[in-house]
């Protein structure tokens, strides 16, 4: 018992030497990563469907 009363006082220690971001900051890279993903699954959706229509084609 006492080695996790010793790791959760450690786990303090080191939370309260962590940089928190403003909530500006925060919202701002959350958005970023919003937009990023939107973006990536649908590039990805089209280059999926493209594949698709010309694997298609060479089968017919």
């Amino acid at each position: 018992m006492q080695k996790v009363i010793s790791f959760l006082r450690e786990v303090n220690t080191e939370f309260k030497k962590v940089s928190w971001p403003s909530r500006e900051e925060l919202v701002g890279l959350t958005s970023a990563v919003i937009v990023a993903a939107i973006l990536l699954s649908v590039y990805t959706g089209l280059v999926d469907f493209l594949l698709f229509s010309i694997v298609k084609a060479v089968i017919r």
